[in-house]
């Protein structure tokens, strides 16, 4: 608001404008009363502090002075916007002048768009300006513009440096400028915390040490040269405890783990240096295999193992800290934690859609500089930042930067100036911080837990130190790096550096820091002495695998009467709501499907299966990238009326209903939302957790995420999940991306009974297989399950199955083809096959006109683990076969055949021939010429029903 002024007043302070100058500034007032945002900050205050200009010619000077016709000189009113900029530009690009680079490797930047000179701005032209005209806010102590520009260089190109003009959100971005030049910040640390600091550094440092004395030869991925990532970490513990955070998710590569592992999540140093001694191979090089403690689980070497924490303030607070076991596939583990945060901050326990709070949990990521930006998942991760399905209130990024990548230096690892530009594409606000200089690091986390819990966003320190060893203590760096690491040998350490500076201000003497280094020495020695001569006891003898007779025993039948009270209420829609009207014709269809005599599809199956395990108070979140229609559009579960575009969710207002059903639309991602399903599963054992590819081909993008964690996550951390994978799959002439969920590489995986892979033929089988999955949940048989699920079969005919069948069946791992078989002694040829192909056999069957009694199909619907009992059994009854024959439609050096293979020998009567039928070799999924697929299915499928083919397969001796 512009202050009421008397006329002398605004004339005084107008009277150096006149002619076309004073033209300009009136236009800009008229700009500025219709929209102040509209003119220059300058103006703004111009405007605010002097009122409005006159509108007519002010009389500058004695006319003897001054003649009328002198000529006009913008200069000043030029030189104050010049100086505004330069304010603008000291706040967008003095992170290009800070101290932020320990050993001044990093290059130096053109920076002259900082420097008054290059605006033609002189000491006294700024001097003559009061800092308040060009700094909105200046402190009271900041007298002049030459004075506002000496104290914001001090502030944005000191060892603390911030990137904030990307944010677009002005309230933002105001904040986070203000909250830096406010004067208060960084807020001074206590005497007593700058002593804690000093401490912290010290047993950070001196464990690696430790180690490195202790351990030669040992690799550990030590912290040092980013020493101060631990204090920054317990700092950020405690203000997200004190703000209330039940839980602290975090996760991380390898380097500097142990450290965090002993100091911030509190493992004892015992146990680090029993796992160090009793590693049998400690002697040998590269000393990265088994721990002592793995007798029982596969395990994973020391530097990838997580743990957790739990913090009581009290009775009131507690909050609990958990590391993420994480692979050397680096960044992965982010939407792992992301799914950890998720799953901690909501309520699961009422129907309808989970209640979230985002202050519950809160996340921490620690990134490597090379793997920021050279990992994709990292941007599929940041994108989870504003996603309904997935945000989590914002994730605190720390780049323990090092500026080198494995063994290359970073011109090697990024096209972009810092580590960490890929953030501003998202309007991460970021700050760089030198990790020499600790009260800066504490102050950067502290103003990242400020933000991230005013505005429930991400935040991102770049954490900029050296690495002090090569990629690990085995590694000589000098070998790629000779000047870096000259450099490095001379560099005194940061418990060194800030010893130094409370020496310096008397807060601490030599003699103190010496003592500290001392106690600190003789804890970790005690700790040694304790454990080196004591036996390592094995954790486990052996991994708990799934007992079939247990499994077998839930019952997974639901009451038929149960069943059609939920499917009415299904079909129930709230008063007005107007459903697409095809849609609508298709939806009410199923009112009758579980009477008599009718059937129900796939798609009501699912929807039944999801109902009654809510009401059975099970929780069930299902994401995709079409999960609420599916890629097939036959779940429809979220509902969109035709005229107002809302959403109604039948499952949303289920009577039945105990608990909650999440259903999302996800990113066009498959790596970052698996992963982040993965965490969210293993968070919340209790909830059924369903991830949905839009084709199955599609789950290959997540190909890491299935190989180190989902198929290997309890093996290698005793890490349980019981998420289900549902991949569309079946040859339908589509190409090879719309083909294959690669079954292959799932049976390839398969092992321990780390998962159960199926293939199913119909909607029972689906809606027992659900169920059961659901009961298995928080269970010690609670395992992944990987489902081939079905394209065109949804809406095939011979796939729907009787009510009856989904209130009294259960799961069958193998199915027989009804109407075949029923004379076990004239049976020539027993063909085994899964899926798609046994639906096409059936109605190839259908067509047949001639006799089949010397024909029986077997169904493997479970092919992981593979079903030996039931098929035993099976080819017990049929002694006169003359050849087994598995039948697929893939190629042969796909799908099943290459895992099922010496199953079926291993169980094939003494003397019979097991042979193959598909499609031959290839190295592409599947044709993408319609004409081609339709001749091969059909020429697989006449050949299983030809009973000469039999004795073709003898001749040639097969």
């Amino acid at each position: 608001m512009i202050t009421n002024k008397s006329d002398t007043q605004t004339q005084g302070a107008w009277e150096s404008y006149y002619g076309p100058n004073l033209g300009y500034v009136q236009e800009q007032y008229e700009r500025y009363v219709n929209d102040p945002e509209s003119v220059d900050e300058t103006f703004r205050k111009v405007f605010q502090t002097w009122g409005a200009p006159p509108m007519a010619p002010v009389q500058l000077a004695p006319v003897s002075a001054v003649s009328a016709n002198a000529p006009f000189d913008p200069s000043l009113l030029k030189k104050g916007v010049d100086a505004g900029k330069l304010v603008w530009n000291i706040r967008a690009y003095g992170h290009l002048a800070a101290d932020i680079d320990p050993l001044g490797i990093i290059p130096k930047p053109d920076t002259r768009v900082l420097e008054p000179e290059q605006y033609g701005l002189s000491q006294s032209d700024l001097a003559a300006f009061p800092a308040s005209l060009i700094w909105d806010g200046a402190p009271e102590n900041v007298k002049t513009g030459w004075e506002a520009i000496q104290k914001l260089r001090q502030t944005y190109t000191g060892t603390i440096a911030f990137e904030f003009s990307h944010v677009h959100e002005t309230e933002e971005r105001v904040w986070l400028n203000r909250h830096v030049e406010s004067g208060n910040f960084p807020t001074p640390l206590s005497e007593t915390e700058k002593v804690n600091l000093l401490e912290r550094l010290i047993e950070v440092e001196q464990f690696e040490e430790f180690l490195h004395r202790t351990f030669v030869g040992q690799k550990r991925f030590s912290i040092e040269g980013n020493d101060v990532l631990v204090p920054m970490l317990d700092e950020l513990v405690r203000n997200m405890a004190d703000d209330g955070a039940e839980h602290i998710l975090m996760g991380m590569a390898h380097r500097g783990r142990l450290n965090v592992l002993a100091h911030v999540l509190g493992k004892p140093y015992e146990k680090i240096f029993s796992e160090f001694h009793h590693s049998p191979n400690k002697k040998l090089f590269p000393s990265e295999g088994s721990m002592g403690i793995n007798f029982g689980w596969t395990g994973d070497v020391k530097y990838h193992l997580g743990a957790k924490r739990v913090l009581k303030d009290g009775s009131v607070v507690q909050t609990r800290i958990t590391l993420a076991n994480n692979p050397s596939h680096l960044e992965f583990v982010n939407p792992v934690v992301e799914g950890f945060a998720r799953a901690a901050q909501e309520d699961r326990t009422k129907p309808g859609y989970p209640e979230q709070d985002v202050n519950k949990a809160a996340t921490v990521l620690i990134h490597g500089d090379s793997a920021f930006p050279g990992e994709g998942i990292v941007a599929e991760t940041l994108n989870f930042n504003k996603l309904p399905g997935f945000q989590n209130g914002g994730t605190i990024h720390i780049i323990a930067n090092n500026n080198i990548g494995f063994t290359t230096e970073s011109r090697d690892s990024r096209s972009t100036h810092y580590a960490s530009d890929l953030a501003k594409g998202y309007e991460i606000p970021i700050v760089h911080v030198n990790a020499d200089d600790p009260e800066a690091c504490i102050a950067a986390i502290r103003l990242a837990c400020e933000y991230r819990n005013k505005f429930k966003k991400d935040f991102l320190i770049d954490l900029v130190g050296y690495r002090r060893y090569g990629h690990n203590e085995t590694d000589d760096p000098d070998t790629t790096q000779p000047l870096i690491y000259d450099k490095v040998k001379s560099h005194p350490r940061v418990a060194a550096i800030y010893a130094g500076v409370l020496e310096q201000s008397g807060l601490v003497s030599k003699e103190q820091s010496g003592r500290l280094i001392q106690d600190v020495q003789n804890r970790m020695k005690e700790a040694y002495d304790k454990i080196k001569d004591q036996e390592q006891e094995p954790a486990n003898t052996h991994q708990q695998t799934p007992a079939e007779d247990r499994i077998k025993a839930i019952k997974t039948g639901v009451p038929l009467k149960k069943l059609r009270e939920i499917n009415s209420d299904l079909l129930k829609r709230p008063e007005g709501f107007n459903v697409y009207p095809k849609l609508q014709r298709i939806l009410e269809r199923r009112e009758t499907a579980l009477n008599d005599g009718e059937k129900v599809d796939w798609s009501l199956a699912e929807t039944l299966a999801f109902a009654s395990i809510i009401a059975d108070g099970k929780p069930i979140r299902i994401t995709g990238q079409d999960a609420e229609r599916a890629t097939f559009a036959h779940r429809n579960l979220v509902l969109h009326d035709v005229k107002n575009g809302s959403t109604f969710c039948p499952l949303h207002e289920l009577p039945q209903a105990k608990a909650s059903f999440a259903i999302h639309n996800s990113p066009l991602s498959e790596a970052s939302v698996l992963g982040f399903e993965y965490g969210y599963n293993v968070y919340s054992p209790e909830t059924l957790v369903i991830w949905e590819a839009q084709f199955g081909d599609f789950a290959n993008c997540a190909q890491v995420i299935t190989d180190q964690f989902i198929s290997a996550g309890r093996s290698k951390w005793g890490q349980k999940s019981s998420l289900v994978m549902l991949l569309p799959h079946g040859y339908e002439g589509q190409g090879p991306e719309h083909s294959s969920a690669r079954l292959e590489r799932f049976l390839q995986l398969g092992g321990e009974e780390n998962f159960t892979v199926v293939n199913l033929t119909s909607a029972a089988q689906y809606f027992h297989l659900l169920r059961r999955q659901a009961a298995l949940t928080e269970s010690e048989d609670a395992r992944p399950l990987i489902v081939m699920s079905p394209k065109s079969l949804i809406r095939n005919s011979r796939v729907a199955s009787s009510g009856k069948e989904l209130s009294e069946g259960r799961f069958h791992r193998v199915l027989e083809q009804e109407g075949l078989g029923k004379h076990p002694e004239r049976v020539e040829r027993l063909v085994l096959c899964s899926g798609k192909i046994a639906v096409e056999l059936e109605e190839a069957l259908s067509k047949e006109e001639g006799p089949l009694d010397w024909l029986h199909i077997i169904r493997i619907e479970q092919l992981y683990p593979f079903p030996e009992q039931e098929v035993r059994e099976i080819f017990a009854r049929y002694t006169n076969a003359k050849e087994i024959l598995w039948v697929q439609e893939e190629p042969e050096n796909m799908g099943a055949w290459r895992y099922i293979e010496p199953h079926l020998r291993k169980l094939a009567p003494q003397g019979t021939p097991v042979n193959y039928n598909g499609r031959p070799e290839r190295s592409s999924t599947a044709s993408g010429f319609q004409q081609v697929h339709s001749f091969e299915q059909q020429q697989i499928v006449s050949t299983a029903l030809n009973q000469k083919s039999i004795k073709h397969n003898i001749a040639l001796g097969r």
